[in-house]
Order: C-alpha cells, then structure tokens, then sequence
C-alpha cells in the first residue's frame, strides 16, 4: 500500500465480489486498484464458509439480476476453472418433491430453469430419482446437470493471483473506519493508515450498511445476519449421497431447507438451517455483539419481519438446538439417515439485507453515489456469479472515472 499515491479505485471487501471486481477493472483497464480487507486473509466470511456449490439458475426470477448474473456468471466461472487448474465437478443435483403439494412449485422450478436456459433439465419419476441418488426418497423431482461443485477459497485466491500479477493491490489487516471527500480524492482512514482514492467501490458484505453509512451514503436497508449451520455424514454413511440432494424450496424463503452436498476436497455436508445471529460474525451459538443486537432490535424493519415470520423463526432455531429435529428434516429426503450418522461441522453466516418495511431484499442491491458505488446486497448466488457481477460493476465504473 502506497499512502502518498492517488489510487485510482479502492475496493472495500477482500471476498468473492471484491476480487472479482477488481479482476474484471484490470481487464478493462490499467487501473491502479487497492483492495482492502479487514481480516488477515481473503475470503475470510460468506465466500470462505458457504457450501461450494456452483448454481445453476434454477430458482431465480426470469429476467432478474440474480438470474442473468448465474446463468452466464456460471459459465464464465467453469471457464476460469478450467484455464486456472482449479478442481470443479459439473456433477448435476436433484431436487426432491416429498409429497403432492409440492408438484406445482416442482413444475414452476422446471419452467423457471427452462426459461433461464438450463437445457438438458429433466423432470423425474419416483424411480428416476432412484437412478440418480439410490437412497433419495420422494414422488418426483428434477435433475440439473449445469450444478457443480468448487471451493470458493480456491477461487478468490487465484482472482487474487491475477490482480496482483496486473499490477493490482491487496492490504489484508487494513479496516475502514471512516471517509473524507475533497475536491478531487476520496481520504480513507484506515487501521494502517490514509489511503487516497479517485473512486470507491464497497464490497463489505456483513458491513457494507455501516461502510455506506460512513461514507455519507442513506443505504436505505439493514443488514441482519442469519447463520447457518452444518452438520456433515460420517464417512461410513458417505456414500449415501452421491452429488447434490436438494428439497423443493419454499417460494417464499428459497435459501431455507436443509440439503446435501458432496464436498470437492472430500465429505458431504447436511445443512444448513438459518437462524437468527447475534453478531454479524456469529458463528457460533454463543456469539454475541451488544452493538449488533442493539442495531438489530432498534431497526424497525426487523420487527417487521419478525411479526410476519416468527413461526419460521422458532421452527429454525428449534432444530439449531435439537440434532433430532434436524435429522427428521434430512429423513424427509434421505429416510436411512439416522441421528448417529451425522456430526456438527461448519457455520457459515448470511448477510440478509432488509428494508424497512420488513421485507427481505432478493435480489441483488447496488447503490450509487459520488465517486462511489455501493454493493448492499449480494445474496447467493453471488459466488457462482462473481465474474459476471464483476464484469457488471466495472461496467459502471469505467463511465464515472
């Protein structure tokens, strides 16, 4: 980090969004470009505690930006992989209808991903489904070949490899505390220091509200983080998940629902439920922020939603503390599982933007300013589509600097 230069981008966030962000700067243009992170290391947060999977496209609104950036993001990510030697499978899931309730949002799921280009998308009988994963139970389903599987930490370590190699910057252990505007830079103070920019981009994820709202910037939103929680097969019970089991999703709530997921350095993962964190790095029951709750419960809109979603809220945190609960949910699928079959493994936590209101933003949410550009909202797929939001952002960008 050079503290006497004028840079002409700094990028606030080292995860997924930022690095590809600055990868896709770089191509456009020789940009001198910080990227400054908080943590000690990349994709500490969302990238590095998701579950790996590449989405296909299946769930999101035709014509949504979460749409367009899967379909093509996913491509362009199974290209990088390929050219970058990073280990990936296109191994395809299933997704299970249990009972006949489910047959219409198992329809509309086929129509979507048909209109979402997921060609080669195939409805399933009872006994189809068994060809696919022998020890799935259900009365109909899907298969989606164009789902895969990747460590997204792999990833943003080689999006930074290439940033650095064009001449790129990375500060890891720098946070941003605050904002000043003169005529012609952008003064951030850090932890290690000033650093002057031309243009800012925040990709803070958990905290790009507060680093909006430190810039000067109304967000309009909050975010209120959700964690989610794991549990993983043994490995003598492996083998009764061959690549990705999914449940067909509440329409209201498509990110709820427990799944399987075979990992790509080994093991399959069960999970996750989401429940309500009490600090924005929650990942474990006992976490607690007296500054994150305080702003959670003094946010209108969390009040809000929690009046119209309670029921699910319990249900959720009722299966975070009982393992029972939360095998009955994997039987639904898997009806061989059993409560000595699995063990706790990982906790990942979601940054949910929510509007005052009480609704629970969806799609993805950018917020522009001067010399500023903010990213509040980049729920999933946001990893699978990290090229293409990269590719959009710049975009922007290269019309203001």
């Amino acid at each position: 980090m050079n503290s006497t230069k004028t840079y002409d981008i700094v990028i606030i966030g080292g995860g997924i969004v930022g690095t590809a962000t600055a990868l896709a700067l770089l191509k456009q243009k020789e940009y001198s470009i910080l990227i400054v992170e908080a943590e000690e290391k990349l994709a500490a947060h969302q990238t590095g505690n998701n579950s790996g999977v590449i989405h296909s496209g299946l769930y999101y609104k035709p014509g949504s930006l979460k749409a367009k950036n899967c379909t093509r993001g996913r491509e362009m990510l199974y290209d990088f992989c390929r050219e970058n030697n990073i280990k990936y499978e296109k191994c395809g899931k299933i997704v299970v209808a249990v009972s006949k309730d489910e047959l219409p949002v198992l329809e509309m799921l086929y129509e979507r991903g048909t209109a979402n280009g997921l060609a080669g998308i195939k409805k399933l009988s009872a006994d189809e489904l068994k060809e696919y994963e022998p020890s799935a139970a259900g009365i109909a389903g899907l298969f989606v070949p164009q789902t895969g599987i990747v460590d997204y930490t792999d990833v943003t370590k080689a999006y930074a490899s290439i940033i650095r190699e064009k001449g790129g910057e990375i500060e890891t252990k720098c946070r941003f505390l605050s904002l000043k505007s003169n005529k012609d830079e952008l003064v951030l103070s850090t932890t290690k220091g000033d650093i002057k920019t031309k243009y800012l981009i925040n990709c803070a994820g958990l905290y790009s509200d507060r680093v909006a709202r430190k810039c000067g910037v109304n967000p309009g939103l909050q975010i209120v983080p959700f964690r989610g929680e794991y549990y993983k097969l043994k490995k003598e019970k492996e083998h009764l998940v061959k690549n990705l089991i999914y449940p067909v999703p509440d329409p209201e709530f498509p990110f709820l629902g427990v799944h399987f997921t075979r990992m790509i350095k080994g093991g399959v993962e069960a999970g996750p439920n989401a429940v309500l964190a009490f600090k924005r790095e929650g990942y474990s029951h006992t976490a607690f922020s007296v500054k994150d709750t305080f702003q959670m419960f003094t946010y209108t809109g969390f009040w809000r939603m929690a009046s119209k979603y309670y029921k699910m809220g319990f249900g959720e945190f009722y299966r975070s503390f009982s393992k029972k609960a939360f095998v009955n949910a994997l039987q639904k699928l898997i009806p061989e599982i059993q409560i000595d079959d699995i063990e706790p493994g990982g906790a990942g936590v979601r940054a949910q933007a929510l509007e005052p209101d009480g609704k629970l933003v969806d799609d993805f949410r950018i917020k522009e300013d001067k010399r500023m550009l903010h990213v509040l909202n980049a729920p999933s797929p946001a990893a699978t589509a990290s090229l293409s939001i990269g590719e959009y952002i710049a975009g922007i960008v290269k019309e203001k600097i």
